[in-house]
């Protein structure tokens, strides 16, 4: 990450995404946010456990050139350990759902997922913005590794939190998709990442999310008259489509919800 974040922007500039796109270098995410301007930037990558095109060796040496063939190397590395991290922990929410350990570990074993190298440069004046405004994670999981400068917080019982960094572990969140495929039972986290005057921040994201045509219906385990279902039947293709287009907060997948039924009755 430093190699890369440590750069003149006109290098960095040359992985940058075009509009509308995941993969890719940006500096922020001004319109996706309703509070506070985001402090931070980034490089996303697409990974597909299925398709080799894809490749982060093949994106970092078509957009950076040969002195970044290990850097993709390195990151695609990495998201092969994370995706089978993401499998094993499907596994261990398919058995405390109920619905066995293979439900959600073969809905997943197809997916297209993004993996995120998230820098935050310090700012002089932090009380002025967020690293990331409030927002729950629109994917289905998130595996995020930090470094040991805090900032991450979460919101819990009316409050914020701050999450102390351990280097040694990871953060294990849950995304709006898996809180629809679980029909309610598991809930999205509102977080955020403040910045500070001091030290820059570096964490790392893996973001799980399904196949992009695959149709998100919660187990019929789930679903009974105390708990009938909650969310509609959804594709990550439209949510994402739909989280593009909306600003994120905790309400994303409630007001994707009503569009969709909204959309439906007309």
């Amino acid at each position: 990450m430093d190699k890369f974040f440590s750069q003149p922007l006109t290098e960095k500039l040359k992985a940058q995404g075009k509009p509308g796109e995941l993969c890719g270098y940006a500096s922020s995410f001004t319109g996706r946010f309703s509070t506070k301007l985001p402090w931070k930037e980034t490089l996303s990558m697409r990974f597909t456990p299925q398709e080799q095109e894809n490749d982060h060796k093949i994106y970092m040496l078509q957009k950076m050139g040969d002195s970044f063939l290990d850097f993709g190397k390195v990151y695609q590395d990495y998201c092969d350990s994370m995706n089978k991290l993401s499998l094993g922990i499907m596994e261990l929410l398919g058995i405390s759902l109920g619905v066995g350990k293979n439900h959600f570990k073969e809905f997943f074993q197809g997916n297209d997922s993004i993996m995120r190298l998230n820098y935050y440069p310090i700012c002089q004046k932090p009380e002025l913005t967020l690293g990331t405004g409030p927002h729950c994670d629109p994917t289905s999981l998130t595996i995020l590794h930090q470094d040991d400068v805090g900032g991450l917080q979460v919101f819990v019982n009316n409050q914020w939190r701050s999450i102390t960094p351990d280097t040694q572990a990871f953060v294990v969140i849950i995304g709006d998709t898996f809180m629809a495929l679980s029909n309610g039972k598991y809930k999205s986290l509102l977080h955020r990442a403040v910045v500070n005057s001091e030290t820059p921040r570096k964490s790392l994201a893996f973001f799980l999310c399904p196949d992009n045509q695959k149709l998100l219906v919660p187990p019929k385990e789930l679903i009974n008259k105390e708990s009938p279902r909650m969310y509609p039947d959804f594709t990550w293709e439209m949510f994402l489509e739909f989280t593009q287009m909306h600003r994120s907060d905790e309400k994303t997948l409630d007001a994707f919800t009503n569009w969709i039924q909204h959309r439906t009755n007309c």
